[in-house]
C-alpha cells in the first residue's frame, strides 16, 4: 500500500507547487517583501505537510538581519525545510534556475545563483550578499558545496564567509538531519547524493513513513578577528557538534 499513500502524497504536492507558482507569478508583484516572506514560510510548512514530513525545530531562530545562516546540505528538501522554520535567501547553484517551474520557484523567493565552477562569479555572489547582508537580509548558505548522505559533514568551502565579514555580520550555524520518527535514527531516504536521482530520491521519500526533518539552530557568533577559513572550520565543529543527540 505504500505506492498507494505516496502517489497521494505526489498529487498534493504537485498541486501545491502549481498554487506556488501561480502565487509568484501574480501574487507576489502586488505585496510587500515581509508578506512575500511570510507566504513562503507558510507554503513550505504545507508542502511539508502534503509529503508527511514532521517539522522538528530546536535552538533559537533569528528574528531580524543581517545574518548569514551556514547549514549542512542533505536533500532537494532542505531549502523548503529551512524556509518553513525561518525565510531566508539562500544561495544556490545556477543551474537550477534553468529547471522547469522550480527555476520559477526558486528565482520568486529571492535565491543567489552562483556559477559554482566560476571564481569571477563567486566574487560577484560574495559581493552581492555583502551588499544584501548590509541592508539586514538573513541569507542561507550551504558551505558543503554538495549534498552528503547526512552520516557526516563534507569539507566547508570557505569563500562565502567573507560576505560575513566584510559586512561585519553574525553567522548562526543550522544542523539539519533527517530522522525516523519511530526509531530516532537517520533516515537515508530524502537524500540525494552520488548516483541518486531526482525522481528517485522524491519516490523513496514518499513511500518512506514516519519521516521527521530536525532543524537545530546554534548560537550566533561573529568572526572576531578570524579569517574565512579558521571560522569554516569553527563553524564546522558547531554544526557536528549540534548534530549530536
Amino acid at each position: 500500500m505504500n505506492w498507494l499513500a505516496a502517489c497521494g502524497k505526489l498529487a498534493r504536492a504537485l498541486w501545491h507547487i502549481l498554487a506556488g507558482f501561480v502565487t509568484i507569478l501574480l501574487v507576489f508583484p502586488r505585496i510587500s517583501q515581509a508578506q512575500r516572506e511570510l507566504r513562503i514560510q507558510v507554503w513550505s510548512i504545507k508542502m511539508l505537510g502534503c509529503l508527511a514530513i514532521l517539522l522538528v525545530v530546536k535552538g533559537q531562530r533569528v528574528i531580524t538581519g543581517p545574518m548569514l545562516l551556514m547549514a549542512n546540505h542533505i536533500s532537494w528538501l532542505d531549502i523548503t525545510a529551512l524556509h518553513a522554520a525561518r525565510f531566508c535567501r539562500f544561495v544556490s547553484k545556477a543551474d537550477i534556475k534553468q529547471w522547469p517551474v522550480i527555476g520559477t520557484l526558486a528565482t520568486g523567493v529571492g535565491t543567489l545563483f552562483i556559477e559554482r565552477e566560476s571564481r569571477r562569479d563567486a566574487m560577484r555572489v560574495v559581493h552581492h550578499m555583502t551588499e544584501r547582508l548590509r541592508a539586514g537580509d538573513v541569507i542561507g548558505v550551504f558551505p558543503e558545496g554538495t549534498t552528503s548522505d547526512g552520516q557526516s559533514l563534507l569539507p566547508f568551502h570557505a569563500n562565502l564567509f567573507q560576505a560575513a565579514i566584510a559586512a561585519d555580520a553574525p553567522v548562526q550555524p543550522v544542523a539539519l538531519q533527517f530522522i525516523d520518527q519511530a526509531s530516532g535514527q537517520i533516515s537515508l531516504a530524502p537524500c540525494y547524493v552520488g548516483d541518486d536521482t531526482l525522481w528517485g530520491s522524491l519516490w523513496r521519500t514518499l513511500c518512506t513513513p514516519g519521516i521527521a526533518v530536525v532543524i537545530t539552530f546554534g548560537a550566533p557568533q561573529l568572526a572576531q578577528g578570524r579569517d574565512r577559513r579558521a571560522w569554516a572550520l569553527a563553524l564546522k565543529s558547531d554544526i557536528e557538534r549540534l548534530r549530536q543527540p
